[in-house]
């Protein structure tokens, strides 16, 4: 009798498997000429050779489907297996919107006109800046954007960098490891990856070096290739430290630097990196600019209001 063993790597097995192995007993039912045995994260199948194949093939675009999507349910696999060619089972894009399917199946989506213009913005340019007050979506839509190249296998890693402010970029006397010491001021970046990617992935990724935590100092001397580099709260970077990481772009790479120039932390008499950066660069051609406001806010009602409030005391002063 023939067989076949199929690894799940990078897969949760028992969110592929579904509830007491749902998605396995639809695949014995398509497939009722074959054992099938599923344990931990491999599949065995055994019998005639034509049909391994064929299991193989349909199994392989179920699990494409399932690391593109984080979904699979009764009404997919139905389509999987039945449909001719990919295109017939691939969810639509008939909003044209979603930039991502997240954990779950959660579409992740431009929210405003504002957040829609960045994502067609990035399309046409491979450098761009999202600028704008907290809670306008700049850094969530901009890992968004990331993670989009990843699945689509049009960049190899992600590198996601942010300046240490409070620790003056010198993060030797934290303890722990580079992540560990980095950990605290990457959580935003964090927390949107863990919208995006499946948990067990994710920390993959992050082991294989897919998707890269540094800091703006291990920035020097490299040059980034295949890869879509953020980099974070760019108000507070320097001019050296702009100039820097501006020009460590490679080849086939993407850059969104993202920052509010309202809430910059550097000491006084430090001129902003990145106010500079929008002036010397706005009529370099392959350079996006786009400016995000208080109506892109898209937190807790409150935000905008607070922001507003602010800005009114300001304007005062």
């Amino acid at each position: 009798m023939n067989e076949i063993i199929i690894e799940l790597s990078e897969i949760n097995p028992r969110e592929f498997f579904g509830q007491q192995n749902a998605n396995i007993e639809l695949l014995k039912r398509y497939f009722p000429k074959l054992k099938i045995v599923a344990r931990g994260n491999k599949i065995k199948a055994y019998g005639d050779e034509d049909l391994l194949e064929e299991f193989d093939r349909r199994f392989t675009m179920l699990a494409e489907h399932f690391g593109k999507y984080n979904k699979l349910d009764e009404n997919i696999i139905e389509r999987v297996l039945t449909s001719q060619s990919k295109s017939d089972y691939e969810t639509s894009k008939e909003s044209g919107e979603t930039i991502v399917h997240g954990v779950s199946g959660k579409l992740i989506k431009p929210q405003t006109a504002n957040q829609r213009k960045l994502v067609a913005l990035s399309r046409k340019n491979d450098m761009v800046f999202a600028i704008g007050p907290a809670g306008t979506g700049k850094t969530y839509v901009s890992v968004a954007l990331a993670v989009q190249a990843l699945k689509e296998k049009s960049v190899k890693r992600i590198i996601l960098t942010r300046p240490a402010v409070e620790a003056g970029e010198n993060l030797g006397f934290l303890p722990g490891d580079m992540k560990e010491k980095l950990d605290p001021y990457m959580q935003p970046l964090y927390d949107a990856l863990r919208d995006m990617i499946p948990h067990e992935k994710l920390e993959s990724f992050i082991e294989k070096g897919v998707i890269q935590i540094a800091p703006m100092a291990f920035m020097r001397g490299r040059t980034l290739d295949n890869a879509y580099v953020i980099l974070d709260e760019a108000q507070n970077t320097t001019h050296a430290q702009m100039k820097m990481f501006l020009t460590r772009m490679g080849r086939s790479a993407k850059f969104i630097i993202t920052g509010d120039p309202g809430q910059i932390d550097l000491p006084r008499r430090v001129t902003s990196g990145l106010k500079e950066a929008l002036l010397i660069l706005k009529n370099v051609d392959g350079v996006g600019m786009m400016y995000l406001d208080d109506n892109d806010v898209v937190r807790h009602p409150l935000v905008k209001k607070v922001i507003a409030a602010y800005k009114d005391i300001e304007n005062r002063n």
